[in-house]
């Protein structure tokens, strides 16, 4: 075993799939520039020295590189495409949507699109358009897989089995979880090291996870929400109240089997989405398990999100617009009383 933070787990995932499968490539701007840092948040970073052929710079154009990985898919390659922030997968929307997710389904199955789409998201001090939380506009597209990595162990684990999937697989990591050092570390960073073992392994992709178990409350979170509802799970605990804590982890489809057993065991949930709350991720959570575990809610579902406009600029406003340990509270308190 070694201990890993999620840059590193990554990029060790990526060389043991591009060393076992010569399809696998990745494809990406300024993922392998020599003195560089290994695309925005150092994850390529040295690949191009053991995969000179297959580390694939690119001009800032994602609809064209976005379209070179599903046609180099669909005739048999695996291409990683990595955006630099995920705000950017809006810029290729049409051949993610129109085609990669619709290709397999079109052809009645006989064309595969298996296809791997690496997206840093979350508000991290850089603006408007380098911040927002992204995985919303991909839940509710048919025919992607969407997951969501909070800890190096599942960084690694998922992306190995993404790469492995025949369908396309969009994985989102969080700016401040990468645990990326020098010129590319985040003020505000949070420890989402693992121990990550020597062999071989992968990790479902439409599990959740069971971090804390309790029995008055269960909160779900994914990416950095996770680390924050963990946070005030604990605070909780030293109120004598007890919260079930889900890495929600596979956001399409959502692993109801986990959430449903949690919900029947407590019957009050609060759902933690970084992304404003309209028409958000906990929007569709929300209403999955109204229709699902009605007769086991002791309250309706909450949610804490951020508000519905876009994300700020000035640090004290950010970390006013995004949601906290604090807010977390308060909204268990509201469901006990």
């Amino acid at each position: 075993m070694k201990r890993m933070s999620i840059a590193e787990a990554l990029r060790e995932g990526i060389a043991e799939e591009m060393a076992r499968d010569e399809a696998v490539f990745c494809i990406g701007e300024d993922i392998s520039v020599p003195g560089g840092w290994g695309g925005a948040f150092t994850v390529t970073l040295g690949l191009e020295k053991l995969f000179p052929d297959r580390m694939i710079d690119t001009p800032i154009a994602e609809a064209g590189f976005f379209g070179v990985s599903v046609g180099a898919a669909v005739m048999g390659m695996r291409p990683i495409a990595d955006v630099q922030y995920g705000d950017f997968l809006l810029c290729a929307m049409d051949q993610i949507h129109s085609n990669a997710s619709m290709l397999r389904y079109m052809s009645g199955g006989t064309v595969k699109v298996p296809m791997v789409m690496r997206a840093p998201v979350g508000a991290t001090g850089r603006g408007a358009q380098h911040a927002r939380s992204t995985e919303r506009f991909f839940v509710g597209t048919p025919g992607i897989k969407v997951v969501a990595v909070s800890t190096a162990y599942d960084a690694k684990g998922m992306l190995k089995a993404a790469v492995r999937d025949d369908n396309p697989v969009m994985i989102f990591e969080h700016k401040l979880l990468y645990g990326s050092k020098g010129a590319r570390a985040e003020s505000g960073a949070v420890d989402a090291t693992s121990e990550i073992p020597e062999g071989d392994y992968t990790v479902p992709l439409d599990k959740a996870a069971v971090r804390r178990e309790g029995s008055d409350v269960t909160i779900i979170g994914w990416l950095l929400m996770a680390h924050l509802a963990a946070s005030a799970a604990e605070s909780l605990a030293a109120e004598g109240v007890e919260a079930d804590v889900i890495d929600a982890r596979s956001l399409s489809p959502f692993d109801y089997d986990t959430i449903g057993a949690s919900v029947r065991k407590t019957g009050r949930v609060v759902i933690v989405e970084e992304g404003p709350k309209t028409g958000g991720v906990s929007a569709e959570l929300a209403a999955g398990i109204a229709e699902r575990f009605s007769d086991s809610l002791k309250a309706p579902v909450v949610r804490v999100a951020s508000p519905d406009v876009p994300v700020p600029f000035a640090p004290v406003l950010e970390n006013a617009y995004r949601p906290d340990p604090p807010r977390i509270i308060a909204a268990v308190h509201g469901l006990m009383r």
